[in-house]
Formats: C-alpha cells, structure tokens, sequence
C-alpha cells in the first residue's frame, strides 16, 4: 500500500537554509522511492479553516517513509528547516488498490453494535 509524508507548515521564515533544504530533499528520497505529489501551491479550503502550506510526499509502502524520515541523509536536512519552518510532519499509511469505504462504514457498523 502506498504511504504518504504530510508536512502541514503554518509559519515559515524566508531564509537561505531553507533554499538549501528544498534543493536537496530530492536526493534524500530517491533511494526510498518518494515523489512530491504536493508541494505548496493554491489550496482551495471547502470545510473548515487551513492556515499555510501543504506538502505531501508519497511513498511505495509506510516501511520506505519511515526509511526516508530516519535515514541520516533526511535527518542531516531537518536542522535547516526547522528553525524556520514551523508545522506537523507525519507519515501516514494509505488504502490498498481496491478499497471501498463501505468497508469501513461496515467496521464502524460492527464496533459500534459491541
């Protein structure tokens, strides 16, 4: 199942070590199979409030983003966003190929009859 990095960033500081970061993160994720499938860009909210930016990385399974986010060549790239990126990064499992979420309505249907 496909995994996905999720990087929720509500306040960021212009600043030269973030360039840095941005232009070498590709190379920290090539060996474990990452893609940018958001990075940025316009968010058009529809529910709710969302402040700053998104970036979402996906990955070919949770195993490999875990890899990554451990990995020293990532670890040695977070001290130069951190102090000036300021959010919530997670790593999350996605659905399998396949999936309905009628399943789940069942699961949930099934827990809540206990």
């Amino acid at each position: 199942m496909p995994a996905y990095a999720l990087g929720h960033f509500h306040s960021s500081v212009p600043h030269q070590d973030v360039v840095e970061y941005v232009e070498r993160i590709q190379d920290t994720l090539d060996p474990f199979g990452g893609r940018f499938v958001v990075h940025g860009g316009e968010l058009d909210v529809r529910e709710g409030t969302w402040e700053g930016d998104l970036v979402l990385i996906e990955f070919p399974d949770l195993a490999r983003a875990r890899e990554w986010y451990d990995s020293p060549a990532y670890r040695e790239l977070i001290p130069l966003r951190t102090p000036h990126v300021l959010g919530t990064v997670l790593l999350a499992e996605g659905v399998p190929s396949g999936y309905h979420p009628a399943e789940k309505a069942s699961a949930i249907r099934a827990a809540m009859a206990e």
